[in-house]
């Protein structure tokens, strides 16, 4: 994590503002606030003023793992590839620890599927077809879906996914919780 973002974090979880985190420290307002947007890197002796004002160690200050930012918008580009090929599956959001919900834009070319063999997991899942067609295999039901079909059901029932038809499927589906 960028020093910037780690001393905000820090000074913020301490609950100093920039000007008084300045005051204890004796290092002006406009450094810590250069430092904070990435703007500038302190020396070691100047961070270490900035950190006895808080008060907190450079070894703590470099060990602990703040929380990543959270953040609620997501540009296409920014989704996460975690399948390419045939079947393409694209998460919002990079990490998913700490969450119980995962959504996916699934993306079916022609012939691609999810595999043979039926898989189940914990949790439900469910999505909407938005072009193409999807067979979908739960447990002994089979059924293909179209645009603006929905499917809903137990993940722990054994599954599978199967593109059909003349053009490539696309789904924006959900599944809690997330299992990849």
């Amino acid at each position: 994590m960028e020093l910037g973002r780690r001393l905000r974090y820090v000074r913020e979880r301490a609950g100093l503002s920039q000007r008084l985190l300045a005051k204890k420290s004796g290092v002006p307002n406009s450094t810590i606030s250069l430092i904070e947007s990435g703007k500038t890197n302190p020396s070691v002796s100047a961070l270490r003023r900035v950190l006895d004002g808080i008060p907190i160690s450079m070894s703590e200050f470099f060990a602990f793992q703040p929380e990543p930012e959270k953040t609620s918008f997501y540009a296409a580009s920014e989704l996460t590839e975690i399948g390419k090929g045939k079947l393409s599956l694209k998460q919002v959001g990079a990490n998913l620890f700490g969450r119980s919900l995962m959504i996916l834009y699934e993306t079916y070319e022609i012939g691609a599927d999810t595999g043979r063999v039926m898989y189940g997991h914990e949790g439900e899942e469910g999505g909407i077809v938005l072009s193409g067609r999807v067979e979908i295999t739960v447990g002994s039901h089979r059924k293909i879906l179209g645009a603006g079909d929905a499917y809903y059901f137990d993940s722990r029932a054994p599954h599978r996914f199967r593109q059909v038809g003349a053009e490539t499927c696309v789904i924006v589906s959900a599944c809690t919780p997330p299992t990849f």
